[in-house]
């Protein structure tokens, strides 16, 4: 007997984009705070490192969603928008340089350049995110699929 509560990939995709777009907002807002204040407050600090990895893993279900487990890294590479290949390269960038720029507060407990370049690429990261997803946004307004 089949199950009418399972979700399609439309509505997963969907559920993961929403989480995307949350916590790429708070991404945002944690990351402009520890700009204005150079990441003095620890508690700041490992708060945005908290909403980052959560970001991060959306951007894994995002890209299992689109391609799956096996061969994705060759299927993103065939991808022909070029922001596509450019988001996917700042998302690398930027996770490279957080575990440079954690190793580096954690053993000092100072914003460090790592860190100053982490947020640099991370700022860039969202703004071409925004373009990525306004132009996609007709996909959000679709009706999410119907169960009978």
């Amino acid at each position: 007997m089949p199950s009418h509560n399972k979700m399609t990939k439309a509505d997963k995709l969907r559920l993961c984009d929403t989480l995307l777009a949350v916590s790429a907002v708070a991404i945002l807002l944690s990351g402009i705070q520890l700009e204005v204040t150079g990441g003095r407050t620890a508690l700041w600090v490992w708060l945005h490192a908290g909403i980052g990895t959560l970001f991060f893993a959306n951007i894994a279900w995002h890209l299992y969603l689109h391609f799956g487990w096996n061969s994705w890294v060759q299927r993103l590479r065939k991808q022909k928008s070029r922001v596509t290949h450019g988001l996917a390269i700042l998302a690398l960038l930027a996770f490279i340089s957080t575990v440079v720029a954690l190793f580096h507060y954690v053993g000092t407990r100072l914003h460090s350049v790592p860190g100053a370049v982490h947020g640099k690429i991370g700022f860039l990261f969202l703004l071409i995110a925004i373009g990525h997803t306004v132009k996609r946004i007709k996909f959000f307004k679709r009706k999410t699929s119907t169960r009978g």
